[in-house]
């Protein structure tokens, strides 16, 4: 019996060093069992994985909403308040075992958080580093393998969809928050870049070296750049914009071609978010080509059956 509960203990303290995107290497517990995630990425590597909802304190991004795309299981997770301001003391009272925040939101906190947690930082904004959070979040998570194969499965699915394709189209498009100056994504951010290997075109253009994932876009530089397809981040019923004559005036407007998305297309770096905006951004693009999209029958293919008893 002594045996048997010092292997367990010894399992339980036992730590693995896992990267994270301010380039620090964290001692984080080997199996842990209460994962405070400051953004949804956690969450959507953890259910991919097969990790319990029951894990998990959460933030939100929009109040009152549960997102469709992780199945609406969120709602039974410890609340953790919204992403950009996380409440301290709701994190504490959770006594997690692993924080996972996203960086610009929890850095200028980060001490606060360490006294509570190790804790993990990662942008979840560009494409390029989706794999490597991804990777490292699985490793931190115990399924290292399985990370590399989540990877793997994408980046072939992305390259099937690439194939079926219409040749020679390039929709002009645009991803962006509502507002009187929409904050829009360059090429780089992980949603724009999934819409661009399918043969869109991004008004925003690609990152300035150093700058930001995204930029203020005026209504004016809008409608000369004329997107033919715009997502707007469904953020609740304020719209701006549209208040704006410039807006009907956009091709995308006129042609019924304006679609407000969900949550995946701003944290789209976890392998739920990805592969869900994979398909709808083919179904947006290419209507006659690729169906339209159920997300919550969609988001349940891509977790283990057991989280869906």
């Amino acid at each position: 019996m002594m045996l048997v509960t010092l292997t367990a203990a010894t399992a339980q303290n036992r730590t693995i060093p896992v990267n994270d995107d301010r380039g620090v290497s964290v001692e984080a517990p080997a199996d842990p069992q209460r994962i405070a995630a400051i953004s949804y990425l956690a969450v959507d590597v953890g259910l991919a994985l097969g990790v319990e909802p029951e894990r998990f304190a959460v933030t939100y991004m929009t109040k009152g909403r549960d997102p469709d795309f992780l199945l609406g299981l969120t709602k039974d997770m410890a609340p953790l308040g919204q992403r950009a301001k996380p409440n301290l003391e709701l994190l504490t009272e959770f006594k997690p075992d692993l924080i996972v925040a996203m960086k610009r939101y929890s850095i200028g906190n980060a001490p606060a958080f360490e006294a509570v947690a190790p804790y993990l930082a990662y942008n979840i904004e560009r494409y390029d580093e989706s794999f490597r959070e991804v990777a490292e979040l699985a490793k931190a998570f115990g399924q290292p393998e399985r990370g590399e194969a989540l990877n793997a499965a994408f980046k072939q699915h992305l390259a099937e969809t690439v194939a079926r394709v219409p040749k020679d189209t390039h929709p002009r498009f645009q991803i962006m928050w509502a507002g009187d100056t929409p904050f829009s994504f360059h090429t780089e951010n992980t949603a724009a870049s999934i819409v661009a290997a399918l043969g869109g075109d991004n008004i925003v253009g690609p990152m300035t070296q150093g700058g930001r994932f995204g930029m203020e876009m005026s209504l004016e530089a809008m409608l000369e750049k004329d997107p033919e397809v715009i997502f707007v981040y469904d953020s609740g019923p304020d719209r701006p914009q549209e208040n704006n004559p410039i807006w009907g005036q956009l091709s995308a407007v006129k042609n019924g071609r304006v679609h407000y998305v969900g949550d995946q297309w701003v944290e789209t770096n976890g392998p739920i978010a990805r592969e869900i905006v994979l398909r709808e951004a083919a179904h947006y693009l290419y209507p006659d080509t690729f169906p339209a999209v159920d997300v919550r029958a969609e988001a349940a293919k891509l977790v283990p059956p057991s989280l869906l008893k």
